[in-house]
């Protein structure tokens, strides 16, 4: 087993050159053809990533981002990464890779807090929140934090599962034996998308003895029903969609029928899949590009912050195609079916950002668990943590600061 390392990305000049070599002969398709409703307009998206826009980006990988690839790995290096063995039951040892950040605020009494991020996501959502979270600013009265933010099974620089059967349980057993390693015996929680499902099951799994509290920035409730949520039943009947309900419901319809297809693919067969985005870059940056402009809500994406983000993928331990295959497994062991019924009485806080990819009213979500925190904000998306860091901050630090529904929850250590 192996203790904790420092770690630090080292792609190889064996690998730069080769991803030069097959960004040089790139072969892209033809334009898709103009829809009537944006006839004159070369950034139309109806079809997907239009041609323009990523002709665009692939100039700058090979003539300005690659040449400059050890500048943008040094951005990431200046994260505290390492790399521990974590064994979970059934599935050997994996290599965790994952960022801590202590605070220096606060040393004794700052709140452990695990990060957790989902598809295509990565442990660099982090890095906006550190400063905030580990070194508040002095005499503001905000809590401070020791944040470890690990890279998912499959995804970033940990490695992969072997096995199948790797499903929500499994990366929740990951994530809580990680904490555990770190000498965090309770800690709070925070995560979205897959994040959020994983965080769900450790407040079930691991709650309240370890995780005394878990917030998320993806409410993903069910409609109420009488028999289980009576109360929640009864007040979402006699109460009319508001103007937020309304929109996100909108939202959430619109992700049901024009943005899922990804979804059906990588829960059914994402080893076809895999081939296209192992094999080449190109397919990888619009697979994944198409989500970071589609969910966020009209973030400005600088052309070297797509880049980096998409080579975390490309250049991962075990390649970009096994983060793919929590949506198969996941799937496969019927994890969504038990999502209503494993209710953890912990704290939990919810933050609602108007263009999440699915929204649904406030009573749905509070089927999730003990809610005792809700935040509604006025722009953001799915990528919350790097969209809009400060508006996760303000909720975090209202939740479980002095006064917040969660003060204290962690044994001597209230975050002051």
């Amino acid at each position: 087993m192996q203790d904790e390392q420092p770690f630090k990305i080292s792609v190889s000049q064996n690998t730069l050159d080769g991803l030069a070599q097959k960004l040089a002969i790139a072969t892209l398709p033809a334009p898709a053809p103009a829809t009537y409703t944006d006839a004159l307009d070369s950034e139309d998206w109806t079809y997907g990533v239009p041609r323009p826009t990523l002709e665009r980006l692939l100039i700058h990988w090979r003539t300005q981002f690659l040449p400059r690839w050890q500048e943008h790995q040094a951005v990431l290096n200046a994260l505290p990464q390492f790399t521990r063995s974590i064994e979970v039951d059934g599935h050997g040892v994996f290599t965790a890779h994952y960022v801590h950040k202590q605070s220096t605020h606060n040393p004794k009494g700052a709140i452990p807090l695990l990060f957790l991020h989902g598809w295509p996501g990565h442990f660099n959502e982090v890095s906006k929140l550190l400063p905030f979270l580990t070194t508040p600013p002095a005499n503001a009265g905000y809590p401070s934090f020791h944040v470890v933010a690990p890279s998912l099974p499959g995804f970033g620089f940990s490695s992969a599962p072997t096995k199948t059967g790797f499903a929500v349980a499994q990366y929740a057993e990951f994530s809580h034996k990680l904490m555990l390693s770190l000498g965090y015996t309770e800690y709070v929680v925070q995560g979205g998308d897959w994040g959020s499902f994983i965080a769900h099951r450790l407040a079930y799994l691991y709650g309240p003895k370890h995780v005394k509290a878990w917030h998320t920035n993806m409410p993903a409730g069910r409609q109420p029903t009488f028999l289980r949520n009576p109360l929640l039943y009864l007040q979402h009947a006699i109460t009319p969609y508001s103007e937020r309900d309304k929109k996100g419901l909108a939202r959430t319809q619109w992700f049901n029928t024009e943005g899922q297809g990804y979804f059906s693919i990588q829960s059914t067969m994402p080893q076809t899949l895999s081939y296209a985005l192992a094999d080449s870059p190109v397919g990888l940056l619009a697979w994944i590009y198409e989500k970071l402009v589609k969910w966020t809500d009209g973030y400005d994406w600088g052309d070297d912050e797509v880049l980096t983000w998409i080579s975390i993928y490309l250049f991962s331990a075990s390649g970009p195609e096994t983060s793919l295959r929590i949506y198969y497994e996941t799937v496969h062991q019927g994890n969504f079916d038990e999502f209503p019924i494993l209710w953890s009485p912990i704290p939990l806080g919810l933050s609602y950002f108007p263009q999440e990819i699915t929204i649904c009213p406030r009573t749905w979500s509070r089927t999730m668990g003990n809610v005792v925190f809700e935040s509604e904000h006025d722009k953001g998306g799915h990528f919350a943590a790097y969209e809009q860091p400060q508006a996760l901050v303000d909720d975090l630090r209202k939740m479980f600061g002095k006064g917040g529904k969660a003060y204290g929850v962690v044994k001597e250590k209230t975050g002051y």
